[in-house]
């Protein structure tokens, strides 16, 4: 068994403990592996132990690895999330290569991945990403922006709305950080009495991951603590 293989089920048994301490249902927190900057070997030893569920940061890069999988790996269902920012210029590879986008946080954006979507490819499922800690740093919409914007997407045929996305800001506190993701799943519960669709939460990464579920997280994205230190020469 490879380390991949083996760090895969060390985090898979850590999402289950962290969903029984908290009172979460079995299964209810989905693990997707943030696999920028890693070859597709590696991708492949993640895939021998289970994982399905990918994360890209860069565009090209990740257009690549879906172009790659889907013309030598046809026979394994894979889910590709877009988790980086997106620029206007590289909307159509994002709208036509992946299966989700976590990082939505304006209308042009929201407007360009329905336009560009292939209708054959069904809607393209979709995450507001919200600034929570208000840095000038991260990307993410305002809160108090996310109603008119979910407002836009709910309109959009090639796009379901079904969550948001946040990175918080780096803090040791557990308390901080569980405060941060509540504030977001407060946002989400109000989203949900306008939109069915809506039952993602993108938040939690290896550094928070257990305050992230008690707030209420569904997908935690986890990259280093199973592939390993990044290298970023690879990056494009």
């Amino acid at each position: 068994m490879s380390s991949i293989q083996q760090n895969i089920q060390q985090i898979t048994s850590q999402i289950e403990s962290c969903e029984q301490k908290w009172g979460r249902a079995r299964h209810s927190v989905q693990l997707l592996a943030v696999s920028k900057t890693k070859p597709v070997d590696a991708i492949l030893a993640a895939i021998e132990a289970g994982q399905r569920r990918f994360g890209e940061n860069y565009v090209q890069e990740g257009v690549e690895k879906t172009r790659f999988f889907s013309e030598h790996h046809q026979d394994i269902a894979l889910e590709w999330h877009f988790i980086g920012p997106i620029q206007s210029n590289k909307s159509r590879l994002v709208a036509e290569h992946f299966d989700w986008v976590h990082t939505v946080d304006r209308d042009k954006i929201a407007q360009r991945l329905n336009d560009q979507r292939p209708p054959e490819k069904g809607p393209l499922q979709v995450l507001i990403q919200v600034n929570t800690s208000g840095e000038s740093s991260k990307s993410g919409i305002d809160e108090a922006d996310v109603l008119t914007l979910a407002q836009l997407i709910s309109t959009l045929p090639n796009l379901t709305l079904r969550g948001l996305m946040s990175i918080p800001e780096n803090v040791a506190s557990y308390d901080v950080q569980r405060k941060a993701f509540e504030q977001l799943a407060t946002l989400q519960r109000q989203l949900a009495q306008h939109y069915p669709d809506i039952d993602t939460l993108s938040m939690g990464m290896s550094g928070d991951m257990s305050a992230a579920i008690e707030a209420g997280s569904t997908m935690v994205r986890i990259g280093t603590a199973i592939f390993g230190e990044r290298d970023y020469t690879r990056t494009k």
